[in-house]
């Protein structure tokens, strides 16, 4: 469990590396995982639906209304799944998880193996949107996807490097480009 204490707030200040070196080894070792993981994990990924997406899974008929119950549940299936796309499948056709965050959440558990679905990412490497609503052929896309992030990135890399990578090319390119004096109103005189 987590320990209180102001001396561990700051290990909550890198998110990601928190969750890549705490909360991923914890689960890999015991499939662990506390409501305040996956709640940090949906922060991560997508911090404006965390609250939307916590609710909806309550109403999982499984959960019985308790997103504690849910966390529990879907870590202990997602443990005890033999395979990497038994894992997805789990959060994706049982809990109702759309692929970005049932990506997050397995890189956050099985980061040699997953990587964030994101359209950063599928932009830059031009890679082709993973639309499938049936399972069998959304994994097969998926692999896709993988197999092209790694494709597109240095070899020596860590998947997890790949897709952060890409992600910060995609923002830098789209940075530059925002940033970028049109020339429309300037001003010639270097004091305005």
């Amino acid at each position: 469990m987590h320990k209180s204490g102001p001396e561990n707030y700051l290990q909550y200040y890198d998110l990601e590396d928190y969750l890549l070196k705490d909360v991923g080894p914890r689960f890999r070792a015991s499939g662990s995982l506390q409501p305040v993981d996956l709640w940090m994990i949906f922060i991560w990924k997508a911090n404006r639906a965390k609250t939307k997406i916590k609710r909806r899974l309550e109403k999982v008929p499984r959960a019985q209304g308790s997103f504690a119950a849910a966390t529990k549940q879907i870590a202990d299936e997602v443990f005890n799944a033999e395979e990497h796309s038994e894992r997805l499948r789990i959060l994706v056709a049982d809990w109702g998880f759309q692929l970005a965050m049932a990506s997050a959440i397995l890189t956050i558990l099985y980061p040699d193996d997953f990587s964030v679905y994101d359209y950063r990412v599928r932009e830059t490497a031009s890679i082709p949107k993973c639309s499938s609503t049936q399972f069998p052929l959304l994994w097969t896309q998926y692999q896709q996807y993988l197999a092209a992030v790694r494709e597109a990135t240095p070899g020596e890399l860590s998947l997890r490097d790949k897709d952060r990578y890409l992600w910060k090319k995609s923002l830098l390119t789209q940075a530059l480009k925002d940033s970028r004096d049109s020339g429309r109103g300037a001003s010639d005189s270097p004091d305005d």
